[in-house]
């Protein structure tokens, strides 16, 4: 599980992300990028990181999911995914 300190700051970019949002796609339509840099750094979407549901981890995230590769395994292998079954050749 990832320290709760870490999704707490996930969270608080994504407010200020959403909070932003219209202001930034008015910017740059402007093309003014002076006032593009005046907003506050959170207020980019690159800075959200991707994390999982369930763990909180960032590394090994499956989109599809919204899991790591980790808990994807553990709920396919308990079949709580629906459709997805273990490779067997």
């Amino acid at each position: 599980m990832a320290k709760t300190s870490w999704l707490e700051r996930n969270k608080r970019k994504a407010a200020t992300v959403k909070k932003f949002a219209a202001k930034r796609a008015e910017l740059k339509a402007k093309r003014d990028y002076a006032g593009l840099a005046a907003l506050p750094r959170d207020a980019s979407p690159t800075r959200l990181v991707n994390r999982c549901s369930m763990s909180g981890r960032r590394h090994g995230y499956m989109r599809k999911f919204g899991c790591s590769r980790l808990t994807f395994r553990e709920a396919a292998l308990n079949g709580l995914i629906p459709g997805v079954v273990k490779a067997s050749w």
